[in-house]
């Protein structure tokens, strides 16, 4: 069982299913959204997530649904219509986030200029759907 929280506790996260997969997202949408330089997400099958209270998706951009806490603002889950099937967790809220190590780098071609990361995973431009759709991705 996989456990998370907002900053506040307020709302809290519940999976029984391991995420299909864990990834770096360079987008500028993404880190504007959770306000860090290399946001990082875990994707879990529809259904298998628990929001409690679940405080319905906000919508601002056409094809992408988020979840924020009611009550601290803080990102708790992101849908994506070219990603179907799956939601997408911060890493951040997750309480077994040091056991989900990212397997890859979407949208590397809009990593911030100064941000440079020595690691070995793959790096795929644009959105990596292939990679990222279910069943695309090794779960960890």
């Amino acid at each position: 069982m996989l456990t998370g929280r907002c900053y506040c506790g307020a709302t809290t996260l519940g999976a029984a299913t391991a995420p299909s997969v864990v990834a770096f997202c360079h987008c500028a949408d993404c880190r504007r959204w959770t306000g860090a330089p290399l946001p990082d997400f875990a994707a879990f099958a529809d259904g298998t997530l628990t929001i409690e209270p679940d405080p319905g998706p906000f919508s601002t951009v056409p094809g992408v649904e988020r979840w924020f806490c009611r009550t601290c603002g803080s990102p708790l889950a992101a849908r994506f219509d070219y990603l179907p099937g799956q939601v997408y967790v911060p890493l951040g809220v997750l309480d077994q986030a040091p056991d989900l190590a990212p397997a890859l780098h979407a949208h590397a071609d809009a990593a911030l200029p100064w941000l440079h990361i020595a690691d070995d995973l793959p790096r795929q431009d644009g959105s990596a759907q292939e990679a990222l759709g279910p069943g695309g991705g090794d779960a960890p």
